[in-house]
């Protein structure tokens, strides 16, 4: 189990390092079919009507690859970065995607395993069961990937309902770390939940609670909303079974989740869209590089705080 140093390989432990020590923040480049195709409308690419999704996810990863690819994504700023599953089994650079990531780039690859929430009950969108979880887990550590992320989505509800995502969260998370691998575990609150603030507030004891329940030698992340009190996270981010406390933009636009940030201090960005804001397909190398700069240096200032 990654959380067990004493068992780690070399390169377990050069990523579990990074991650602990390191400043930067994890790039989400996780879209998968459902969103794509607004990740590429925003690129400037609109997808043809009645495309299936392996053309969809084509598509997305030319957009993927050419982030990766910028000078401007690297290590220097940097930790992480999130993938779809389907990305492992692409190239970026002639190599496959996380070998690119860790080998070339430096920065360590975490892959996404949900297939997508169910459909909301009581305020809440627990995650569709996973198929075939277990292989997915064992192609991952194969390729040189550190974590996994899961989502979740509280859209409103009473913490009866938030209690059913937080155990849903953990029970799959104990999975990753039998498999040894460690968990980012992301149960979001909407940013349009009319009860926010109280949601937050319920999350977090629920959250708490199961951290308490872990062994000395699990470690988990966690991926948050931006609360709407600042501070509210500070407990995770010294929690000893929390190896990193990460934030989702969530729907707000850069400027707001970097404001937001900068007054969270320990925790780290861990955008998609946010991160993406500006690119253009019809960019210049130069012109993209430069868009992508200014949004990474943004996100970087506001996740060493």
């Amino acid at each position: 189990m990654v959380g067990r140093e004493g068992h780690l390989t070399e390169m377990n432990q050069q990523q579990l390092e990074r991650m602990r020590l390191g400043r930067g923040f994890i790039a989400a480049l996780d879209q998968s079919g459902g969103s794509a195709p607004g990740a590429l409308a925003r690129y400037g690419i609109d997808v043809p009507t009645g495309a299936d999704d392996a053309t969809t996810l084509d598509l997305m990863h030319q957009m993927r690859a050419r982030i990766m690819a910028s000078p401007s994504f690297s290590s220097a700023h940097l930790l992480g970065a999130i993938l779809f599953a389907g990305t492992l089994d692409r190239n970026v650079g002639g190599r496959g995607t996380a070998d690119f990531l860790w080998n070339v780039r430096g920065i360590v690859p975490f892959v996404k395993i949900d297939v997508g929430l169910a459909d909301e009950t009581d305020g809440v969108r627990l995650m569709k069961p996973i198929p075939d979880l277990s292989s997915l887990l064992e192609r991952a550590r194969g390729q040189d990937v550190f974590g996994t992320k899961m989502r979740s989505v509280i859209t409103r509800g009473a913490a009866s309902s938030i209690r059913s995502v937080v155990a849903q969260q953990f029970d799959v998370a104990r999975e990753v770390m039998a498999a040894g691998l460690v968990p980012i575990i992301e149960p979001e609150v909407s940013i349009d939940n009319p009860d926010k603030d109280a949601a937050e507030h319920a999350l977090g004891a629920l959250v708490a609670e199961q951290l308490d329940l872990l062994a000395f030698d699990q470690l988990v992340m966690l991926k948050l909303t931006l609360p709407t009190v600042d501070g509210l996270y500070d407990e995770f981010v010294e929690h000893p079974r929390v190896l990193r406390v990460a934030a989702l933009s969530g729907g707000y636009d850069r400027d707001e989740a970097t404001g937001r940030l900068a007054r969270n201090h320990g925790m780290i960005a861990s955008f998609s869209r946010a991160l993406t804001e500006g690119l253009d397909v019809h960019q210049s190398d130069d012109e993209f590089d430069a868009h992508l700069a200014a949004s990474v240096a943004a996100i970087f200032d506001a996740s060493i705080t």
